[in-house]
């Protein structure tokens, strides 16, 4: 079974089978506002846990996807290239930025659940 984690600094991560979908929250896409641009890794490129996985541009910002894991990726959603918007109307489906393969599964034992995510955004406010 799947279940979705969260990082603190709003990545979420669907983890099946030794590889980790990785994406934006939806509290994230709302403070950007509207994505315009999206920078994707290269695929085989290896990323530690916390380090930039890819780079998100929108009206108001740049931000940078961290990795919630470290690991090898093993794909990207190349939609985004010609749709960033999906970041937007579907953060946590179609709007995933880059699969990895996982190096150590333990490091998903440091992310929060859904519950513990919403409690986490609701402090911010």
């Amino acid at each position: 079974m799947t279940k979705i984690r969260f990082s603190k600094e709003h990545e979420w991560l669907l983890a099946s089978d030794g590889v980790v979908t990785i994406g934006i929250s939806d509290y994230a896409q709302g403070q950007l506002g509207d994505v315009v641009y999206v920078e994707l890794p290269n695929i085989g490129k290896n990323v530690n846990q916390g380090e930039q996985g890819a780079v998100v541009e929108s009206v108001k910002a740049a931000s940078e996807i961290y990795a919630p894991v470290g690991g090898e990726v093993v794909e990207v959603n190349d939609k985004l290239e010609d749709d960033p918007s999906l970041v937007n109307s579907d953060p946590l489906g179609e709007g995933w930025f880059f699969k990895l393969k996982i190096n150590n599964e333990s490091e998903l034992d440091v992310l929060m659940n859904e519950d513990a995510y919403l409690e986490y955004v609701e402090r911010l406010s």
